[in-house]
């Protein structure tokens, strides 16, 4: 059987075309990442998309090349692709590094596929074939989100979601404005406040959101209140989306004892496909609702995180248009969207191009 006989690290910079402002503070002004490629003794690869925050998870992409050269890789070199779960008990070793670990692991399947003679949609062969996604719109000016928002429509988005929680009347005052400019259309929206609500607010402000019609909202709450979380989603006052609450199945088990939540964002490029798995099983076991988030991915990311948005029991719009957000990209041609949806079966045939890979380094 293949066995692993290198692991490669390409860091990468893309700028995005306006900058991405989230929480208190968190901005984003490029796409600062790391191509990972596995190779086989036999010659397959594979290929995962590395997204460090070093706000969110303390990954840096120098952290990531550190992390895979010096002590994930010796400990991989020789494991055999096809033993999944024992090259994950052999990360395991090692704590947190969350992307660096969850691109190796997708790196498995695509080269599991290609010594199968298959691609990766082939091999995960998700049933459901055409995506329905959503779009982050950052925090800036009243103009500038609606400038952004206008665009991404016009690119086929039809979900949109709104980064709350900084200056919350400043907040329902862009719900409204973007509302009235896609008044008539399909349009629809729910919100992120990245853990920036207060308890004693939260219930009267998600009512609010609610009122305006918004789907749902992320993490209204700081993680650490759990207490807290699990009176605000009993509250039913909206339906509650877990990101940063539930990093790991570990996490994820907590969230689900102690009811706190409605809908998973589960999000590949940081628990890879084999995490991914268990935690969507996890979650469709107590009848939660799933999305998929793409971490800010690029175009590669997009489409690592587009097939596993086609399993059973993903059931929400899912986060896969970011690439819409940069100048440029490392692949030789984009994702289409259609009228709020990807097909995945329009994904082959997009690869790496090597010239735009080296321009980004």
């Amino acid at each position: 059987m293949p066995k692993i006989a290198e692991i490669q690290t390409i860091p990468f910079k893309l700028p995005l075309a306006g900058a991405l402002s989230w929480g208190k503070a968190s901005r984003m002004d490029a796409a600062e990442h790391v191509l990972v490629r596995l190779v086989t003794d036999t010659g397959h690869v594979g290929l995962a998309e590395s997204t460090p925050r070093p706000t969110i998870y303390g990954e840096t992409p120098e952290s990531v090349q550190v992390i895979v050269r010096q002590h994930l890789a010796p400990r991989l070199l020789g494991m055999d692709i096809f033993e999944v779960e024992a090259i994950n008990r052999a990360m395991a070793v090692i704590a947190n590094n969350h992307t660096a670990k969850g691109a190796i692991d997708i790196c498995l399947y695509e080269a599991q596929a290609a010594a199968s003679g298959k691609t990766l949609l082939e091999h995960l062969n998700p049933p459901q074939r055409r995506v329905k996604v959503s779009f982050i719109l950052g925090m800036s000016s009243v103009e500038a989100m609606l400038s952004e928002a206008r665009a991404v429509y016009e690119r086929g988005v039809r979900v949109l979601k709104v980064k709350v929680g900084r200056n919350f009347e400043h907040d329902l005052a862009l719900v409204k404005t973007l509302q009235a400019e896609f008044a008539g259309s399909d349009l629809s929206l729910y919100a992120d406040a990245n853990e920036g609500l207060l308890p004693a607010e939260a219930p009267r402000q998600l009512a609010q959101l609610a009122e305006l019609g918004m789907l749902y909202v992320e993490e209204p709450l700081p993680v650490e209140l759990i207490a807290e979380r699990a009176a605000l989603r009993a509250s039913r006052a909206l339906p509650l989306i877990a990101d940063d609450s539930a990093f790991t199945p570990r996490d994820l088990a907590r969230e689900l004892h102690f009811d706190t939540f409605d809908i998973l964002n589960i999000k590949t490029a940081r628990t890879g496909y084999t995490q991914s798995r268990q935690m969507l099983a996890a979650a469709r076991a107590r009848g939660k609702g799933v999305m998929v988030g793409s971490q800010a991915s690029s175009t590669l990311g997009t489409i690592r995180a587009a097939i596993f948005a086609g399993l059973e029991g993903v059931n929400h719009p899912s986060e896969l248009s970011f690439f819409l957000k940069l100048k440029d990209d490392i692949v030789n041609r984009p994702i289409e969207i259609s009228n709020g949806y990807i097909n995945l079966d329009t994904l082959a045939g997009i690869t790496i191009d090597e010239q735009r890979l080296a321009a980004a380094r």
